[in-house]
C-alpha cells in the first residue's frame, strides 16, 4: 500500500515548482497562491504540511511580512506536531490571513486530486 506522501507529492511538487516559477518572476501574490494550494494538498502529511509553512515562513521573511511570519511560526509547530493526529482544518490554506483553525472549501481540481490518491492509497 503506497502512502498519502508519496502518492500527493507529485501534485505538490508542482504547485512548489509554479511557486518557484512566480517567484521568479517577481510576481509574489502568485507565489503565495500556489504555496495555498499546495498546504492544501500536503496537509495530510506531516512533512509536506510542515514543508509549506516553512516556505510559507520564508516568503513572509522575504516580503518583510510581520504577520505572516509570526504566524507561519506558530502554524509550523502545529504542522509538526498536530497533523499525524489529523487535527488540521480541512482546506485551510495555511497563511496567516485566515485562522489556524478554520475549515475552508477546497477547490474542485485539488479536491479530485486528493479523492484519486485517497482512493489509490488501498490499490497496489
Amino acid at each position: 500500500m503506497r502512502s498519502y506522501y508519496r502518492r500527493i507529492k507529485p501534485y505538490w511538487d508542482l504547485e512548489i515548482a509554479a511557486a518557484k516559477e512566480s517567484a521568479s518572476n517577481g510576481n509574489r501574490q502568485a507565489e503565495f497562491q500556489h504555496l495555498e494550494r499546495a498546504h492544501v494538498l500536503g496537509q495530510n502529511s506531516t512533512w509536506l504540511h510542515t514543508r509549506t509553512h516553512i516556505l510559507m515562513l520564508l516568503w513572509g521573511i522575504r516580503k518583510r511580512n510581520n504577520k505572516e511570519v509570526a504566524g507561519q511560526i506558530f502554524r509550523i509547530t502545529g504542522a509538526a506536531t498536530k497533523t499525524i493526529f489529523g487535527l488540521i482544518p480541512s482546506g485551510n490554506t495555511g497563511g496567516a490571513n485566515v485562522s489556524p483553525f478554520k475549515k475552508m472549501p477546497i477547490a474542485p481540481e485539488l479536491q479530485l486530486i486528493i479523492n484519486t490518491v485517497r482512493s489509490s492509497e488501498s490499490h497496489p
